[in-house]
């Protein structure tokens, strides 16, 4: 996976989590045989966000997806639940970059309280 879109996008994913909120704190966890590099999850006061790489997509879950108002429409995903809410990225996909890191700030100040 090195060098390919899904970790090209994972990295710009990262940088606008990091623009967005600053002091967010960064962990791989859910390491497995058939997913060896884990998971990066992103959390501040809680988990904002995880970051999962299959064979066609980025998925960009927020655990409290539900709860964040998305006035720009990212969320494509995951959107029966009551919690979480998701974006999948896929190749060649573009992201509102202003619009996506408004969502991680959101998710953050609900982690706040």
């Amino acid at each position: 996976m090195p060098g390919d879109w899904r970790q090209q996008t994972l990295d710009r994913v990262r940088d606008l989590i990091k623009e967005a909120v600053p002091d967010v704190v960064e962990e791989i966890k859910w390491r497995k045989p058939s997913n060896p590099s884990g998971v990066p999850v992103w959390s501040a006061g809680g988990i904002i966000l995880t970051g999962e790489t299959y064979k066609d997509k980025v998925k960009l879950t927020f655990m409290k997806g539900a709860s964040v108002d998305d006035p720009a429409g990212l969320f494509n995903s995951s959107l029966d639940g009551n919690a979480r809410r998701a974006i999948d990225l896929y190749e060649g996909d573009g992201i509102d970059e202003d619009a996506f890191k408004a969502l991680v700030r959101s998710a953050a100040d609900l982690n706040a309280g």
